[in-house]
């Protein structure tokens, strides 16, 4: 089983293309980075769960409902005073702007939260930076970090969101240190890497299993070990590129799964373009539909090339 641990939220997608302050209609969908991960292992036919916190309300029903209907297992405790998350999206050409709103469920998460044993029995645990932004996710997260670290792969995608961090950025870099330091598996966008790198942050200074870094229509590259591969992009016309990243991170560590690498310190170079080819195919496929839970389930992909290379024979 691999376990995601994070914020789980509301997504709000405006309905019209342009600014926030000009749309007047917006659709709810299901989100959050971590939970968008889960989900996203869940349809490629790997167990998965989530451990996030919502609040006693509506929104909170919404979305463990949802989570259940795709079969995720949730570790998700409801919070009494804290609301669940939401988030506004607008789309431009497409490509998603987020506004995410403070104070909430997922940032109250707490250490007596998280059942450590469910961690422990992972196959690996995923996470980003979000719950760093605020207290007492981020003690909460570091501490469950620690202790998991040498006994379960730990994968991070480290998915900055400034608009959390205004007036904090060195404290925001100091954290995803601390997380890159511990990470085994690592994912970014071309954009994180150049934002890392102009603030001193070299990822040639860290040892990781696997780093992987999303290049958008120029495809990805992954590199493990001595081997560093480009991908190509594969091609769609895009729709919503909302969780595009989050899929080709469950795409990511489901071929890891179903490859038996999830726990090697290094990846072969044929093994590490069967999993790059895979997860660009249903990064590209996810922005076809709005939403971030827009990961193809595998029935709907198995007849496809990339897809045969790794499911020969799917288990979950």
């Amino acid at each position: 089983m691999i376990v995601s641990i994070g914020e789980v939220l509301i997504d709000f997608i405006a309905l019209q293309e342009g600014k926030l302050k000009d749309v007047k209609s917006f659709e709810k969908h299901p989100g959050g980075a971590p939970a968008n991960v889960a989900v996203g292992v869940s349809r490629l036919g790997v167990e998965s769960a989530l451990v996030s916190k919502v609040g006693d309300d509506p929104f909170g029903d919404f979305l463990l409902d949802r989570l259940r209907d795709e079969g995720v297992r949730t570790y998700v405790p409801r919070d009494s005073e804290k609301h669940t998350g939401v988030v506004f999206v607008q789309l431009i050409g497409a490509k998603p702007e987020f506004i995410l709103y403070d104070g909430v469920a997922y940032f109250n998460l707490r250490r007596e939260d998280v059942e450590m044993s469910t961690l422990e029995k992972a196959e690996a645990v995923h996470f980003g930076t979000v719950l760093f932004a605020r207290e007492p996710s981020r003690s909460t997260l570091f501490e469950v970090l620690k202790e998991l670290k040498g006994k379960v792969p730990l994968s991070y995608d480290v998915n900055i969101r400034p608009d959390l961090w205004r007036g904090r950025e060195e404290e925001t870099l100091q954290d995803i240190e601390k997380a890159l330091e511990l990470a085994d598996i690592v994912k970014l966008g071309d954009g994180e890497l150049e934002y890392l790198k102009d603030n001193g942050i070299e990822l040639e200074d860290f040892d990781f299993n696997l780093l992987a870094v999303t290049l958008g229509e120029n495809g990805s590259e992954l590199m493990s070990g001595g081997v560093k591969l480009h991908i190509p992009a594969y091609g769609v016309e895009p729709v919503d590129t909302t969780g595009a990243g989050d899929a080709f991170m469950a795409a990511l560590l489901a071929g890891l799964h179903y490859s038996n690498l999830l726990s090697e310190n290094s990846i072969g170079e044929e093994h590490l373009k069967k999993i790059g080819r895979f997860a660009n195919l249903v990064a590209a496929l996810s922005t076809t539909r709005r939403g971030a839970w827009s990961v193809p389930r595998i029935d709907e992909i198995s007849s496809m090339e990339e897809v045969r290379a790794l499911y020969q024979h799917p288990r979950k």
